[in-house]
């Protein structure tokens, strides 16, 4: 069964069965990347992705009728919070120092 539909999805490209499925009640949705996804008509019209603080990122969710979510900060840096965040998982600060020191974990310049 699965060679079956294998072959048969082969038969056309993702445009081709988007024009046959979309818009029917066919359950059916592309496999998208990231970067497709971002701009697919659906996720476009469900507000999915926002650009904030100049990266696009998902929404905060759950979001509901009456009440707004909103970001309050910008999205860290990588290595901005890496200090902190091994030490709130219990990782203590001399093993912490020697993970940085291997080059097993990198931090933001100037922390």
């Amino acid at each position: 069964m699965r060679a079956r539909f294998e072959a048969v999805f082969k038969e056309r490209t993702l445009g081709e069965w988007q024009e046959l499925l979309e818009g029917t009640d066919a359950c059916f949705a592309p496999v998208l990347s990231l970067s497709e996804a971002v701009t697919h008509p659906h996720m476009a019209a469900r507000g999915t992705f926002v650009d904030f603080g100049g990266i696009v990122q998902p929404a905060p969710a759950p979001r509901f009728s009456r009440s707004a979510t909103d970001m309050r900060l910008p999205p860290a840096a990588p290595g901005e919070h890496t200090i902190e965040g091994l030490g709130g998982w219990g990782i203590s600060p001399p093993e912490i120092a020697e993970l940085i020191e291997s080059g097993a974990i990198g931090r933001r310049d100037g922390e």
